[in-house]
């Protein structure tokens, strides 16, 4: 460990050269366009039907429209298949992003005390188009990135992916505190401009395979090849991993910010305090995160930052019992922050790493599919345990809850191998 630092404080070793690249930049990208979508439906819109009077089972319910990040290996395979006259990736980008911009807008026009079921519908149709700019970021980075620039790229991807969740996270909660919620989606969606400009100066990957024959062709070999490859058995073992690995840290998260309100912190507390607070721990532990991975491995990160991870789902427990203190919201989202971005960024490397290039978007898509399945399901109930056995003894549950997890890595990730 004392080496790792000195090579990164002194440049003595290759860590800025690997760091200061175009690839990491365009990581950067990635991450921020991939995040930003998703954190308005996990914090944004929660804090927006909170505030307008909505129950928790309801708010909890929402999870639900998160399901096309389960399913999307379903149509994962058409972007495999056919190209877009920008390319097959910068295509689809363009059409993909344009619409979230807009969908993201068409927030602040939805009457939520009139309709909530149209308020869902938009919902969902965000997570359809933020699913489907993913799978297409993923299939993009996993080309773009050479083999020993997995752990690397995919940690600066988490951690821009982190960052942007202080856009609706912190800085749109605190503009709710004095702009209307239609000025607030409208603020919120301007930041996907960024991604689409990138997506724009940009070229399609170096290394890309050519289109599959047909569309049966992009949708029968992806399984086979993981199949075969790993055998029956073990590939099930892996799947079984990315289902358990995250499922603690997701069921947590879940309702942060419900949480946080229900301890009697305000939405400019929250915005400024909780999430800043989290903001300087993810960007170090997302970058030490990436550059530990050059020294340890893939494997090795998967058992280290998944301890950390776990640990930071106590700070949650311990919050519900302190109750209303700044100085421990602070020290609980840094915790989390640095904790959760560590565990995220192997976990997002090992994905990539169990990819096939041959079948990028399809595997790719299946497997963070799997991964999403905790996030969809386990956490449409979260609202139902939090009014049952309060928040305390829910986040004690969702420490259990990442143990399976970390005992399947003495199968698919060994320490010594």
């Amino acid at each position: 460990m004392n080496t790792f630092l000195h090579d990164l404080m002194t440049g003595n070793d290759s860590v800025w050269r690997h760091l200061f690249t175009k690839s990491m930049l365009i990581c950067v990208f990635t991450g921020f366009s991939s995040g930003l979508p998703l954190y308005v439906l996990i914090s944004l819109v929660p804090a927006w039907l909170r505030s307008e009077g909505v129950d928790l089972k309801s708010i909890g319910l929402f999870a639900l429209i998160q399901l096309p990040f389960t399913w999307k290996f379903i149509w994962a395979p058409l972007f495999d298949r056919y190209a877009l006259p920008l390319g097959r990736r910068r295509g689809w980008l363009v059409v993909t992003q344009a619409c979230l911009l807009l969908c993201l807008a068409l927030f602040g026009l939805m009457p939520v005390a009139l309709n909530l079921w149209l308020v869902a519908m938009l919902a969902l149709l965000v997570a359809f188009l933020s699913a489907s700019q993913d799978i297409v970021l993923d299939a993009y980075r996993r080309e773009l990135l050479l083999e020993n620039e997995l752990g690397l790229g995919n940690a600066v991807h988490v951690n821009a992916y982190k960052i942007a969740g202080l856009v609706p996270g912190s800085l749109s909660l605190v503009l709710a505190d004095f702009l209307p919620w239609q000025s607030v989606f409208f603020i919120t969606a301007l930041f996907m401009l960024p991604g689409l400009v990138m997506t724009f100066a940009v070229k399609e990957p170096g290394n890309q395979n050519g289109l599959p024959k047909n569309l049966r062709a992009a949708v029968v070999e992806p399984f086979q090849e993981f199949i075969n490859r790993n055998g029956l058995v073990s590939a099930l073992t892996v799947l079984a991993f990315i289902f358990f690995y995250k499922l603690g840290d997701s069921m947590a998260t879940s309702l942060a910010t419900p949480f946080y309100l229900d301890m009697g912190f305000s939405k400019s507390e929250i915005g400024l305090i909780a999430k800043n607070a989290g903001l300087w721990p993810s960007v170090i532990g997302g970058l030490l995160g990436g550059v530990w991975m050059l020294k340890l491995g893939i494997n090795r990160a998967l058992w280290v930052f998944g301890v950390v991870q776990m640990a930071a789902i106590l700070g949650f427990a311990w919050l519900a019992f302190v109750g209303h203190s700044l100085l421990w919201l602070a020290v609980v989202i840094g915790v989390e922050a640095l904790g959760v971005g560590l565990g995220t960024a192997a976990f997002v490397a090992y994905i990539a790493y169990n990819t096939n290039p041959l079948y990028t978007a399809t595997q790719f898509a299946l497997f963070t599919s799997l991964a999403a399945v905790p996030r969809t399901f386990a956490n449409a109930a979260t609202g139902y345990l939090v009014e049952s056995m309060g928040w305390m003894n829910f986040f004690i549950l969702c420490f259990a809850a990442a143990v399976p997890g970390m005992l399947l890595l003495f199968k698919v990730a060994p320490w010594r191998s």
